[in-house]
């Protein structure tokens, strides 16, 4: 536990990737099986114990700190892992700190009442840093600035191997990994997993930029629709369907009606939607169907999903990776005239007859409701990761609106200091009267530096505290970019953003000068 506990700590006051790397990968060198195994499953999301940590923690509380005492150091700490492990009162000098793989068997054999007492005891052995790094580990997320493929690619560094090669295995093992370990270390044969469906790491594309546009030759590409959706790949085998994210997460739970009637031999590439009667609903409705453990009836009735595919990485068992694009769609087509499965159609492989036409269609994506366009190099394999030179992606050009900072909350991790989670608004009117009201919230956009500087501004202009949310005074303007807007009868605003980011502060704009909800909700009716 201690060396797990010292891996998470620097691991959340270490910036760089490289850094991060170096750490993990010593790590998992110098730590035994299992605990390395737990370790792996803890920073990839993927801890086989499921750990009720809010409902235990709210049981040990009142008989160990003062709930208001809790509270408001929550409310400034930001992160309740850490606040527990520093408020915890030490007794006693702490004692032989458990292993991760003496924590994970424990649990696998207490039972509910059990839960309450082995957290306390744990608690009681271990120092600060550890106490932090338990609950961490119980919590199922760490949250320490490493995303699973990182994680997955310092396994990879540490016994020279590439990343896409654990990433081939990793679906078909579970925790604590033993049978992965010992490929690496050579003491076994690769794992097979001839008889499942895996995950196959995903082609990724490059935004398209000027320079890129001006040298491409359009009779070596390929151009399709951007739908807006998310990215999914099937991989279908003896019987069985797995749903993949773009990250390798299984989603198939969320997704019954696909798991059911996906059943063939091939792995695909496509694009999950929303569709009714032939037409793509706004991507606000697929986020209805996202992480659900289970969906109703309804749910399934009133959001259908749909899979719209446009390459093949296998079909039949045969492995088409290393053949060009118009090969695989040559075999992706050929392949659904005969088997067609419901849910399912091909993305279009559009005409064109210049750039000028090409670039027209683009332009036109907007009012269709259409993401932008996909270009590919006829002759490009399917390489995973994002190989320069191969795919492009031609988004249509952000949308912006001035919008008025109302609220603010602290992030997580290395943001835990700061309030970095913003609330905007815009204007509209009621009974005469000019007020403002929230349409949406943005994390992401603006720099280190900008982030201090608005930490400090919300500090300086704080109205009222509302446990961690603080509300500031309206009159500071935030650029926002977003993607699309559509009408949602979730917020109160009746419209929702997608993926709204700061795209500047504006300073020096007074905040009467800030959009109106209508001028908003005019973008529904302008770009489709």
């Amino acid at each position: 536990m201690r060396a797990f506990s010292q891996l998470l700590d620097r691991l959340t006051y270490t910036p760089a990737r490289n850094a991060k790397l170096m750490l993990m990968r010593n790590y998992f060198l110098a730590t035994p099986d299992p605990d390395r195994g737990f370790a792996l499953a803890a920073l990839t999301d993927g801890l086989p114990v499921d750990f009720p940590l809010r409902r235990v923690l709210s049981e040990i509380g009142n008989s160990r700190f003062d709930p208001e005492l809790f509270r408001m150091s929550r409310d400034d700490v930001g992160d309740t892992a850490e606040t527990v492990a520093l408020i915890w009162p030490v007794t006693e000098a702490p004692g032989n700190a458990p292993r991760l793989s003496d924590i994970v068997a424990a649990l696998s054999k207490v039972g509910r009442m059990g839960h309450a007492a082995l957290l306390t005891q744990w608690l009681d052995q271990l120092d600060a840093t550890g106490r932090w790094a338990l609950l961490k580990f119980l919590s199922g997320a760490p949250r320490v600035g490493v995303s699973a493929r990182l994680a997955k690619q310092a396994v990879a560094d540490a016994f020279g191997k590439s990343v896409d090669d654990i990433e081939e295995l990793w679906h078909g093992l579970e925790p604590p990994y033993t049978a992965l370990f010992d490929w690496l270390e050579h003491r076994a044969e690769r794992p097979s997993l001839a008889a499942i469906p895996i995950f196959r790491p995903l082609m990724l594309a490059h935004a398209l930029e000027e320079g890129d546009w001006q040298a491409m030759n359009l009779a070596d590409v390929a151009a399709e629709w951007k739908w807006d959706g998310i990215r999914i790949q099937v991989a279908a085998k003896g019987g069985t369907t797995r749903l993949f994210s773009r990250t390798g997460d299984d989603i198939g739970q969320s997704f019954p009606e696909l798991v059911d009637h996906f059943k063939f031999d091939a792995v695909l590439d496509g694009e999950l939607l929303v569709m009714r009667n032939g037409e793509v609903a706004p991507f606000s409705d697929l986020q209805q169907r996202l992480n659900r453990k289970t969906v109703t009836r309804a749910m399934l009735t009133s959001h259908p999903v749909h899979v719209r595919f446009y390459d093949a990485l296998e079909i039949g068992g045969e492995d088409l990776r290393g053949r060009a694009f118009t090969e695989r769609r040559e075999r992706l087509e050929a392949w659904h005239r005969e088997h067609g499965p419901a849910h399912s159609d091909l993305s279009e492989v559009l005409s064109f007859a210049s750039k000028e036409e090409l670039k027209a269609r683009w332009e036109a994506t907007r009012g269709q409701g259409i993401e932008g366009l996909m270009l590919k190099r006829k002759a490009s394999p399917y390489l995973a990761g994002r190989p320069k030179g191969h795919w492009y992606k031609w988004k249509r050009a952000a949308l912006t609106a001035d919008c008025v900072l109302l609220y603010a909350q602290k992030g997580a991790g290395k943001r835990s200091s700061f309030y970095s989670d913003y609330t905007f608004g815009a204007w509209t009117e009621k009974d005469g009267q000019k007020l403002l009201v929230p349409v949406g919230k943005a994390y992401s956009g603006f720099t280190d530096a900008e982030l201090v500087q608005l930490d400090r501004f919300i500090r300086q202009n704080t109205l009222e505290r509302f446990g961690p949310v603080r509300s500031v005074t309206a009159k500071l303007v935030l650029e926002i970019a977003f993607d699309a807007i559509q009408e949602s009868k979730r917020h109160k605003s009746g419209i929702a953003m997608r993926f709204p980011r700061v795209s500047r502060i504006r300073w020096d704009k007074p905040a009467e000068e800030a959009d109106t909800l209508e001028t908003l909700k005019e973008l529904i009716t302008s770009v489709g």
